[in-house]
């Protein structure tokens, strides 16, 4: 097939970048190359657009034993158990075909953890649509949704938290990020990467279909209206298949003849190759006439680029071929020699006794273009930067406003949705969803247990994207600490718009920067994540979106509590300062319709402290409940207490600020907690150690919430606005 033009754009590579490729092979590509080049050197699978912005993430601890580069990342907590978690986006799939879009997330995100050699052992979410004022976002709400618990629940894998966010901007282009979490118990990780020339390669798995085929392709341009014609980009997920899978990798990795194991994931059978081939420095020749097939007639390109899920690439030791075949066939799944690694560094495909793409495999892998786009301050900056004085008025009361607080869907209980996650399967949840500020899962055999979120505002970032990116690391470990975890380490997900737009390249470095600040500040690494840019319609493009997922460690699991107030006559105790802050607030949002203004103000080493007084409570056992202060501010921070604990409280502060954001302004480093009476000296005694600010605020008493006398609802009243229902 004559390489034209038209070909070449079609393949997302511009005229540039096909040069290079001319330079690299010395001669003109065969389709089957061209397609190897598009969805390797493609946004999605090189980074290329972001590799220089993300050197500055802080990577390295002594409890870091992988970091960025694999599959997912890994650390050490301790009395031999390592724990292996990332962070993946599944967003233009799950626009185009929500079920499997998402559904496939879940399966992609497994696979990075049981890939590694760690059985996975939860699941979280986090996600943003348009509003729901259309029949296309509810459907896509429902459909995604759907998806994960349809994957996560037949997998036997508990979905243990997540968030959901909805705003204009994410109308068209909804963004579906999945992280999870396994366990290594035995010693051992398993590494995507291929060693000793003449060791076979072997095919694990599923057959491969015509489903996904440059899928990572389709992940790495804008959303239009001819993208609904691309479902065939989607993959299809069978979670039976991959629940087979897991198993049989999970017997495999404790055999001292597995070198290495990648999963085929975003660009297929192309990643896995040179991927495993150029992370072992050699060369590696495979046959897709041997490639296990459901469909008829497939093509070298079709065979290269098909996504098609729950299958694996492994390299393993010469002679142990009918060992590995045993272990598969046990598990009724597919185990074929499809090649052997050779000494030469070059990716040698074949079809038969046809060679379809010879290339050298590092030249895929790790020499992608790198750009460096330029970058831009946003215009619409000038305005939202604009101060917001006076604060709007309301006829609505103080009542009125939380009542509409409260049944905002960024705030409002998500029981409907995770109602159909299975949370419970295996019985090591300790924290439920909706019942903290983060998933708790104990390690059975042990007095730990990880505590889990996922973190992010987009608002925040739109109105300042460096305050938005610190803001999000420390809203998510101050979300593990109010279950009573030190904060160990983050992966995060980075949605944005358009590469080629500056002022995108703008927002996406100052996010980055913030984040690194943060990441500094609070002493936790940065172990993987993902990128997802091109996340815009003909509306334009979202809202800068880093999305935080935390994991933090409990070395005694006793100690664990949600944000739930407990029994009458507790003190209830706000550390840290609330200011006169309402910019970029959900009380604007909600009630005026406007955003706008400057975000919270955060000082990071205030941040620090307020956490480090909370866990030292917690370790002196004198926590009965925790909860961040975030959207919504003070008032839905108590209301979320009332209601999760099904009792009331009597609230009196005298803190010297306007009314509405001593209520519902969203002030940063603050903790609601509650105590028994006989233990607030003591919490007072680290309160003062710790130097930090804090106002006693009252007592849980009674079945309603009354603050200053300007805010008395019942339980009853709140609990019937705090259902959202989709």
């Amino acid at each position: 097939m004559e390489i034209t033009k038209q070909l070449i754009a079609e393949h997302g590579l511009s005229e540039k970048e096909y040069e290079k490729i001319l330079n690299i092979l010395k001669r003109t590509p065969t389709l089957t190359e061209l397609g190897i080049f598009s969805v390797m050197w493609s946004e999605h699978c090189s980074y290329k657009s972001s590799r220089s912005t993300l050197s500055m993430l802080p990577t390295k601890s002594e409890k870091v034993l992988v970091g960025p580069g694999e599959n997912a990342g890994v650390m050490d907590i301790g009395d031999g158990i390592w724990i292996a978690f990332k962070i993946e986006s599944h967003n233009h799939p799950s626009a185009v075909e929500p079920y499997q879009g998402a559904a496939t997330g879940v399966g992609g995100i497994l696979r990075d953890i049981f890939t590694m050699g760690a059985r996975p052992i939860a699941i979280l979410d986090s996600l943003r649509f348009g509003e729901m004022d259309s029949a296309q976002n509810k459907r896509l709400l429902r459909g995604v949704v759907s998806g994960i618990a349809g994957y996560g629940n037949c997998m036997g894998i508990p979905t243990i938290g997540g968030e959901v966010c909805l705003e204009p901007a994410y109308e068209r282009n909804p963004l579906v990020n999945v992280m999870s979490l396994g366990v290594i118990t035995n010693g051992t990780i398993t590494k995507g990467a291929a060693y000793g020339e003449g060791n076979p390669i072997i095919y694990i798995g599923s057959a491969t279909g015509k489903d996904g085929i440059k899928g990572a392709s389709f992940a790495s341009r804008e959303l239009t209206e001819s993208s609904y014609e691309d479902r065939p980009a989607v993959q299809v997920g069978d979670p039976f298949m991959e629940k087979l899978l897991l198993e049989a990798c999970l017997e495999l990795v404790q055999e001292d003849y597995l070198l290495g194991m990648q999963d085929m994931g975003a660009a297929g059978l192309t990643c896995s190759t040179c991927e495993m081939a150029a992370r072992g420095a050699v060369g590696m020749e495979i046959d897709l006439s041997l490639v296990p097939r459901r469909a008829k007639d497939m093509s070298a390109y079709e065979l290269m680029l098909s996504e098609s899920q729950e299958r694996m690439l492994i390299c393993v030791k010469k002679g142990y071929e009918d060992e590995v075949e045993k272990i598969f066939k046990k598990w009724d799944l597919h185990s074929v020699v499809i090649g052997y690694v050779t000494n030469d560094g070059l990716l040698r495909v074949r079809d038969g006794e046809t060679i379809v793409a010879e290339i050298p495999a590092k030249t895929l892998a790790d020499d992608a273009p790198l750009y460096h786009h330029p970058e831009k301050e946003p215009e619409y900056l000038k305005e939202m930067r604009t101060e917001i004085n006076p604060v709007p008025t309301t006829t609505l009361t103080f009542n009125e406003i939380l009542l509409s607080l409260l049944a905002s869907p960024a705030i409002a209980s998500k029981a409907w949705i995770y109602e159909q996650y299975d949370h419970m399967v295996r019985t090591n949840t300790l924290i439920c969803p909706g019942k903290g500020d983060a998933g708790v899962v104990r390690l059975k055999g042990t007095k730990k247990a990880i505590a889990m979120s996922t973190d992010g505002n987009g608002r925040y970032c739109y109105l300042d994207p460096y305050a938005g990116g610190m803001l999000a690391v420390a809203e998510a470990a101050r979300n593990v600490v109010c279950v009573g975890a030190t904060p160990l380490a983050i992966t995060n997900c980075l949605n944005f718009g358009s590469p080629m737009d500056p002022e995108v390249m703008w927002q996406f470095r100052r996010v980055v920067e913030g984040i690194t600040a943060a990441c500094q500040a609070l002493g936790v690494p940065v172990t993987g994540g993902n990128v997802s840019f091109y996340n815009e319609s003909e509306d334009g493009p979202i809202y800068p979106t880093p999305v935080i997922g935390m994991v933090g460690i409990i070395q005694d699991a006793s100690v664990v509590t949600d944000m739930g107030f407990k029994d009458e006559g507790d003190v209830v105790v706000l550390l840290g300062l609330s200011q006169d802050e309402i910019g970029g607030s959900e009380y604007l949002k909600v009630i005026h319709r406007t955003v706008k203004g400057s975000p919270p103000v955060i000082d990071i080493k205030m941040e620090v402290r307020v956490q480090q007084a909370v866990l030292r409570a917690f370790e002196a056992g004198l926590i009965k409940s925790a909860h961040d202060c975030a959207e919504g501010g003070l008032a839905v921070t108590l209301a979320e207490c009332c209601l999760q604990g099904k009792i009331g409280a009597r609230i009196e502060s005298k803190l010297s600020i306007p009314i509405t954001s001593l209520l519902f302004g969203e002030s940063q480093s603050r903790i609601v907690v509650s105590v028994a009476k006989d233990n607030l000296s003591q919490l007072m005694q680290i309160i003062m150690q710790a130097d930090i600010p804090y106002e006693v605020l009252g007592v849980v008493e009674g079945e309603a919430l009354i603050i200053n006398d300007l805010i008395r609802l019942s339980l009853e009243e709140m609990e019937a606005n705090y259902q959202w229902q989709n």
